[in-house]
Formats: structure tokens, C-alpha cells, sequence
């Protein structure tokens, strides 16, 4: 029977100087992609409840938010589709480089 106990030797970790984390950069690309399909699957999502339950429609509201929008043929949806994408490019592209900018310029011990 080895005598473990006697040899064992705690790990001599090095001690690194803590640093505050900083916040990771996000990507226009990532966040574009995600925001665009998803703002898209609402919009599809959203045209199908309009056909199950047309009484509690909400294509008056797609109609002024989409230009070009009309209650519904195939190329209305066509252009809802690739309208709700756009959206969520025009998002990423307002909201990232603004992220990443104060983002930089905020430390975490120096919050607004």
C-alpha cells in the first residue's frame, strides 16, 4: 500500500496579475445574419397567424412598416422577406460599430 497522502504535492500555480475582462468585440456579420433571419422567421411567423386568425390580423401594421407591402400575394411576401432582412443588417450595421466604440472606451471599473 503506497502512502499517497505523504506525497502528495499541491499544484504551485503562478499567480497572474488579475485584469478586469474586457468586453469581446462583436461582428457585423454574425449579428447582421442573426438579426435578419430573425426579424424574417417573425415576419413569416407573424403572416401566418394573419391567415389562421384574420380577425386579429396584423397586416395594416406590416403594410406601414414595409414599403411596398400589400396583403398578400407571393411577391408581397417576397418583399416583406427580404424588407425584415434588411432590417436586421441596418440594425448590425448602426448598433455593432457603436457597441465596439464604447465598449473600448468604457472600462469596467469606470462605468457611466
Amino acid at each position: 500500500m503506497s502512502n499517497t497522502a505523504s506525497t502528495f504535492q499541491p499544484h504551485n500555480h503562478t499567480h497572474l496579475p488579475l485584469t478586469a475582462p474586457t468586453a469581446r468585440r462583436l461582428s457585423i456579420v454574425s449579428l447582421g445574419l442573426s438579426l435578419g433571419f430573425f426579424i424574417s422567421i417573425t415576419f413569416v411567423l407573424c403572416v401566418l397567424f394573419d391567415l389562421w386568425f384574420p380577425s386579429l390580423a396584423m397586416n395594416p401594421a406590416w403594410a406601414s412598416l414595409l414599403p411596398g407591402f400589400t396583403w398578400i400575394s407571393w411577391s408581397s411576401f417576397a418583399l416583406g422577406l427580404a424588407e425584415t432582412f434588411a432590417y436586421g443588417w441596418y440594425i448590425a450595421l448602426i448598433f455593432v460599430p457603436l457597441y465596439n466604440f464604447f465598449s473600448r472606451r468604457i472600462s469596467p471599473g469606470n462605468q457611466l
